[in-house]
């Protein structure tokens, strides 16, 4: 039926070239494309095809532009982004800069009120009660002595005994 179609012949003039044996099947029974094209020469749908050709490459080319237009639109849309992020950063920077600047300047004003701070200690520290002890006595933590003392460490020292398992207790000799 295929055969009849794409070589504009009728099913009874296939079969009676089948019959005559000017067309010939394969061992399975079907008509090879070869022996159609040998015998009836080129099908219809293949002297049509250079029609279909010309279709086929305005459908390329114009998929093809408008995949270009696609891509184009992407780039100029990744450029924008590309051009913010750039922005975000540069602002981002500055306020790291802004930022950095503060810290440096808060730090030089504190260090007067540091000093202010430790004369203002100093003047109240003479009128607080101190504790009566020594300075040395003060420190001494009961835990560290100004003496080295030396821990005695036993000079033979037995190593233990291995272990055994628990059916090795009753069947091996012990030694």
């Amino acid at each position: 039926m295929d055969a009849s179609k794409a070589f504009k012949k009728s099913r009874t003039t296939i079969y009676e070239a089948l019959k005559n044996g000017e067309l010939s099947r394969d061992h399975d029974g079907l008509i090879d494309l070869s022996e159609l094209i040998r015998v009836y020469g080129n099908p219809i749908a293949v002297q049509s095809s250079t029609r279909t050709e010309q279709v086929q490459k305005d459908v390329q080319v114009h998929v093809q532009s408008e995949v270009e237009n696609v891509l184009k639109d992407q780039i100029s849309l990744l450029k924008n982004q590309l051009d913010l992020a750039n922005q975000r950063e540069k602002s981002l920077m500055q306020h790291i800069e802004d930022l950095t600047h503060r810290i440096e300047f808060k730090g030089t004003l504190e260090q007067p009120k540091q000093e202010n701070i430790n004369q203002l200690n100093e003047s109240t520290n003479s009128n607080i009660a101190t504790d009566p002890r020594p300075q040395d006595e003060s420190n001494y933590d009961r835990l560290t002595t100004s003496e080295n003392k030396r821990i005695p460490v036993p000079e033979h020292v037995e190593p233990e005994p291995k272990k055994r398992g628990f059916l090795s207790r009753f069947f091996l000799p012990y030694g």
